[in-house]
């Protein structure tokens, strides 16, 4: 009769004596993170230039009023979406094939690895000037194509609207399609060797092997990547501020840069806080319908 009992006590004593362990992170999270996120929905619905210690003029929804007929933040979120599709879908591209041709019968394909996963590691703003290097009207891509008698293809491509954009997205490209090869190099490594075998016995040739059973079998690791991508786009501030500071009248300009622009050069805090809170909610939704998708595919 007594056995039960001290075996809940002892249970109890158990759990417990947990929260001890969990309480510095939930300090962290809850202090760092969702503070934050709050005071900044505060900070949101006040007029604060940020030289006073506490903004103190409340003007309610006029920020988030303002916000919908802001041309800028418009602009903004349209570099960001074609941001997005040119670059989720070409380091995808890239990534796949390098994956597929890394499980292939390649000599050295443990240098090849390498040399694609580096720049992954590389931060923006060790690698930004060297892009800036490039791309300057004598730079070295100019050069090149001035020495192979293609001088009627020289173009000032930073300072161009129609190419500066360009360029933002090929050095994030050349960043990050070695995690994108990475993690497609992964899923291939767990389809089963007897399903491969089939698809040679059946006639299958590399080109139908590759698009009939290894893409399919990484529909999951493109809904990651797809997610991860959406939400860095939203985020993306490194690359744009350090290869084209001046944004060029909105050509180079994202979320993140026009939050930083409004913030520390205008000193418009208040307003910055609501161009904030509306990354945050497209982020929180695009990763929802991104979470929605990816499970009704797991499914299937």
């Amino acid at each position: 009769m007594t056995w039960a009992p001290a075996r809940r006590r002892h249970g109890l004593r158990h759990v417990a004596s947990g929260y001890p362990w969990i309480v510095p992170a939930m300090v962290v999270v809850v202090g760092l993170i969702y503070f934050s996120i709050g005071y900044t929905g505060f900070v949101s619905t006040q007029r604060w230039n940020g030289f006073i210690l506490t903004p103190s003029e409340w003007v309610g929804a006029s920020n988030f009023q303002t916000l919908l007929g802001d041309s800028m933040f418009w602009r903004a979120l349209g570099n960001t979406a074609v941001f997005y599709v040119v670059t989720f879908t070409t380091q995808t591209l890239i990534g796949f094939v390098f994956a597929a041709l890394m499980h292939s019968t390649v000599r050295l394909r443990g240098l090849y690895k390498v040399v694609i996963f580096v720049p992954t590691v590389l931060a923006p703003a060790t690698m930004a000037p060297v892009f800036r290097a490039m791309f300057a009207n004598n730079g070295d891509i100019n050069s090149i194509l001035s020495a192979v008698g293609l001088d009627g293809l020289t173009h000032t491509w930073l300072s161009d609207p129609r190419t500066a954009l360009g360029v933002v997205m090929l050095a994030t490209i050349w960043q990050w399609t070695g995690l994108t090869f990475i993690l497609f190099y992964a899923a291939m490594s767990q389809i089963e060797p007897e399903i491969m075998e089939a698809a040679r016995m059946d006639g299958a040739g590399n080109v139908r092997t590759l698009f009939s059973i290894v893409w399919p079998a990484c529909r999951g690791t493109t809904l990651a990547l797809a997610t991860l991508g959406l939400i860095g786009a939203l985020k993306t501030f490194d690359w744009p501020y350090l290869i084209s500071p001046s944004g060029l009248g909105g050509a180079t300009q994202f979320l993140g840069t026009y939050i930083y622009q409004t913030m520390m050069q205008e000193k418009n805090f208040g307003y910055a806080a609501t161009i904030s809170v509306a990354l945050l909610v497209l982020a929180l939704a695009c990763g929802v319908a991104m979470s929605a998708r990816s499970r009704r595919e797991g499914r299937r």
